[in-house]
């Protein structure tokens, strides 16, 4: 007979089974925790910083009350009662479901709230508004992004606040409510 005596086997010796099991847990944990946050609030660096420097040409053809409506710049930005401006594009749904909140808005004329027409066709953005009706004062084409890019735009629709003085001072994140825009013109003109 041998003097081999069998090991013991001991049941999950080798922790690099355990790897898979822990990486799942800890993103799980990682998606739990932000499952309650507002995907509409995100972060940006920009907030309580001057807008940045921009001119943006007008949708060619477009008029408001038979008046063609202009491009803006960064310099309209400084008014009295602080501006909205509202990211949109043609095809982007949710900003057809925040427009009617936009029309209501812009039946206010205390309220300077101007579009920036985000890498849309010019056709397709005047059919847009056409249809749905044109709620801006003045409306900036930044058919390439680069401007959006500048604002830290991450898809469409946003609307920025902007103070008196030209500073972004809030932003909202997906189809704006009354509510909504009723928190950003409250940042917009001070009163938070």
């Amino acid at each position: 007979m041998s003097d081999i005596t069998a090991k013991p086997r001991r049941p999950f010796a080798n922790p690099w089974l355990f790897a898979p099991l822990a990486v799942f847990l800890g993103l799980a944990a990682l998606f739990l925790t932000r499952i309650g946050n507002d995907p509409s609030v995100l972060p940006s660096a920009l907030i309580g910083e001057p807008t940045p420097a921009f001119t943006l040409p007008g949708l060619a053809g477009l008029t408001r009350d038979g008046v063609p409506v202009e491009g803006f710049s960064d310099a309209d930005l400084k008014v009295q009662s602080g501006a909205l401006i509202n990211v949109f594009a043609s095809w982007c749904v949710p900003c057809r479901t925040e427009h009617p909140v936009l029309m209501e808005l812009a039946k206010d004329k205390s309220v300077m709230l101007l579009g920036l027409n985000h890498k849309d066709e010019a056709e397709n953005a005047r059919r847009f508004l056409g249809a749905l009706g044109n709620p801006y004062r003045k409306v900036g084409v930044d058919g390439l992004g680069r401007t959006s890019l500048d604002f830290g735009v991450y898809g469409v629709p946003e609307t920025f606040a902007i103070d008196a003085n030209g500073r972004i001072v809030g932003k909202h994140v997906g189809a704006l409510t009354m509510a909504d825009a009723q928190a950003l013109l409250r940042q917009a003109r001070g009163s938070r």
